[in-house]
């Protein structure tokens, strides 16, 4: 991490839906918080269902947030006015996960990326196509095919206008949701690339939303572990893959496979880190830790290393023996 003021804070977001057809809320995003520091990626990680997109959407003010802090370049988003928020978008773009849904079929290129640069005034409009020409340089992709329309692009050149018209705005923070996950392995490689090379250029900082560990390992310098709308471990990337501590954490990456036959084998026949944690954690209340939560109001959250923390929630107690090893 940089010694820089984060460009994006969140503290204790949460996100509850409402009731549906005689069913309890839910409690999507329970009390999410992490920094996010110029030019930097955090990896949001965890199995579907996890709150990972939820979160994502929160931050972005395009999922009403019921509680909790989001502060971009220092300001306040989840009680700005509609058209403060509106000049804010400029500062933050998304990046879906279907290139094939995510562009208007019947507009060319050139309307798709030039839409967000009359919405936002950002360039005069008889500059428009020159800017229209340089986002489609930017991304790889030769300017002279912004008159095609969406269907006559494969889905790595989709994704790549995507990814343009994020940036048509010059954004400082960028959600990627799961932006490689409907790509074969070969294009996620090249818009994996893109993203860095992207980064280095224009010190963009990325929440990059997946459930594909090795993806994100590549991605990020840090990374959340998300579980049940909560986060369970969070880290630099390398103490995380390395020495991870929270026993989902250690079932995510032992269902990563391995490339060599004999390796995956062995790990296959390997005991799992606790293919059971979710059936005994908590149960007792008590934190492995040795804190009374319940009594004194602290956090379930505990620094086990210098940037490094995980909850104690979803903690079975006899994997705390473990955790030095």
């Amino acid at each position: 991490m940089t010694g820089a003021a984060p460009l994006l804070r969140v503290r204790d977001l949460c996100v509850t839906f409402p009731p549906r057809r005689g069913r309890p809320p839910v409690r999507a995003v329970d009390h999410v918080s992490f920094d996010i520091a110029p030019g930097q990626t955090l990896g949001l990680v965890g199995e579907s269902g996890s709150g990972k997109t939820t979160t994502g959407r929160a931050i972005l003010q395009l999922q009403p947030v019921t509680g909790g802090s989001v502060e971009l370049l220092g300001r306040e988003l989840s009680a700005m006015p509609r058209a403060e928020l509106r000049a804010m978008r400029r500062h933050m773009q998304f990046v879906l996960q279907n290139p094939y849904s995510s562009l208007h079929p019947r507009m060319t290129v050139a309307q798709i990326l030039a839409e967000p640069l009359t919405v936002h005034g950002s360039v005069p409009k008889p500059r428009i196509p020159e800017r229209v020409a340089e986002l489609m340089t930017v991304v790889g992709m030769d300017p002279t095919v912004v008159r095609r329309y969406p269907h006559e692009f494969s889905g790595g050149q989709r994704q790549r206008i995507v990814i343009a018209r994020a940036l048509a705005v010059n954004p400082d923070f960028v959600v990627c949701d799961e932006p490689v996950s409907a790509l074969d392995v070969r294009t996620q490689a090249q818009i994996v690339d893109l993203l860095h090379d992207l980064q280095d250029k224009l010190h963009l900082s990325y929440l990059f939303i997946a459930h594909d560990l090795a993806i994100v390992r590549a991605v990020a310098h840090r990374v959340a572990v998300m579980y049940g709308g909560r986060i369970v471990e969070l880290g630099d990337a390398a103490d995380v893959y390395e020495r991870p501590a929270h026993p989902y954490t250690r079932n995510l990456l032992d269902a990563v496979p391995i490339a060599d036959p004999a390796k995956q084998r062995a790990k296959l026949a390997a005991p799992a880190a606790d293919p059971d944690f979710r059936g005994r954690a908590g149960e007792s209340g008590a934190c492995v830790f040795g804190d009374d939560h319940g009594a004194s109001g602290a956090p379930e959250w505990h620094e086990i290393a210098p940037g490094h923390g995980v909850s104690c929630r979803y903690w079975p107690a006899d994997l705390m023996a473990r955790r030095a090893t």
